[in-house]
C-alpha cells in the first residue's frame, strides 16, 4: 500500500500543475476572451473559472470550518439545481483581474489546508466525507474537466499529462455512483479497466480476468467520465456489461449530467482571441 503522506504529497502537486496549466490559458485573456461562451449551456470562461474558485473556497470552508460548510450543504439541499450556477454567476460578474487573483489565492490556500491535515481525517462534503487525497483528487479532476471546457471555448488543443492517473483513477472509483445516479442497479460483477497513458504507459484496475472490460486511451476514458465528449466520439472499447457503465458514467457529484452532444468539436474551427493579447492578471 503506498504512503498516505506521500500519496496526498504527490496529488497536491500534480493538482498545483493543473491549476497553473489552466492558469497560463486565461491569465493573458482580453475582457472578449473571459466572456466567450464554452460547451457548458449559458458559462463563459470567467463563470468556469468562478465555479472552479468558489469550489476551492467551499472544499477550503470543509478543512478549517466543518459549522460553515454546514451551512453552505443546507444551501445546496434548498436549492440543489441552482446554488452552484449561483456561485459561479456571482464570480464571473467580477473584473476578470479580481477574480484570477482570487481563483489563485483560493486554490493556493486550499492546498496548504490539506498539506497541513493530519492523516487519517475525514472532511464533510456533499457526499460521503473524503480524505484529503480523495478530496485533492477530486479538484484536480474538476480544474481538468473545466479546463477542458476552457480550452474547447478558446480552441487549444491541450498536451495530455501523466496527471490523467488522478482522473482515471476517480472515474474507476466512481463506477457504482454512475449507475445509482441513474436509478439503475450497481452490477455485483468487478470489471477490468486498461488504458494507455499519455507516454505509452499502460495504467489498470481490476482483476485481470474479469470478463467486464474497458480498454483505450486514457484521456478518453476521462473525456467520457468527466463527460466533457460523447461516447461515440471516443476510441473506447467495451465488453460484457462495462458497455452499460460507459453509458453512465459520471466521476463529479450531483445529478446525472447531460454530457456533450456527438461529434460536436471539430479541431479545424479557432476562436479569434489568443491569450496574450491585453490582460487580465
Amino acid at each position: 500500500m503506498p504512503d498516505p503522506t506521500a500519496l496526498l504529497s504527490t496529488v497536491l502537486d500534480d493538482l498545483r500543475a493543473e491549476g497553473d496549466d489552466l492558469d497560463d490559458l486565461v491569465a493573458g485573456l482580453p475582457a472578449v476572451g473571459w466572456a466567450m461562451a464554452t460547451p457548458a449551456p449559458g458559462w463563459t470562461v470567467a463563470h468556469q473559472i468562478a465555479h472552479l474558485a468558489w469550489t476551492d473556497a467551499v472544499a477550503l470552508r470543509s478543512v478549517t470550518d466543518p459549522d460553515g460548510f454546514a451551512a453552505v450543504l443546507r444551501l445546496a439541499v434548498e436549492d440543489p439545481g441552482g446554488f452552484v450556477d449561483a456561485g459561479a454567476a456571482e464570480g464571473a460578474a467580477e473584473e476578470p483581474a479580481t477574480l484570477l487573483a482570487r481563483w489563485r489565492a483560493g486554490r493556493s490556500a486550499l492546498i496548504e489546508a490539506l498539506r497541513a491535515l493530519a492523516p487519517g481525517v475525514k472532511l464533510p462534503w456533499f457526499g460521503p466525507p473524503m480524505s484529503a487525497a480523495s478530496m485533492a483528487t477530486a479538484r484536480l479532476m474538476e480544474t481538468w474537466a473545466h479546463g477542458q471546457d476552457v480550452a474547447d471555448a478558446l480552441g487549444v488543443e491541450r498536451v495530455p499529462t501523466a496527471r490523467l492517473k488522478h482522473v482515471a483513477h476517480l472515474g474507476v472509483r466512481t463506477r457504482a455512483f454512475g449507475y445509482l445516479v441513474h436509478g439503475l442497479p450497481v452490477p455485483e460483477t468487478e470489471v477490468r479497466v486498461e488504458l494507455t497513458g499519455p507516454d505509452g504507459e499502460r495504467w489498470s484496475w481490476g482483476p485481470e480476468d474479469a470478463p467486464d472490460r474497458v480498454t483505450g486511451p486514457a484521456l478518453d476514458f476521462c473525456l467520457l467520465v468527466a463527460q466533457r465528449r460523447h461516447r461515440s466520439d471516443l476510441a473506447l472499447v467495451a465488453e460484457g456489461g462495462a458497455d452499460t457503465w460507459l453509458d453512465v458514467a459520471q466521476a463529479f457529484a450531483g445529478p446525472p449530467g447531460a454530457g456533450r452532444p456527438p461529434g460536436a468539436y471539430a479541431s479545424d474551427t479557432a476562436p479569434d482571441v489568443a491569450p496574450g493579447v491585453g490582460g487580465a492578471a
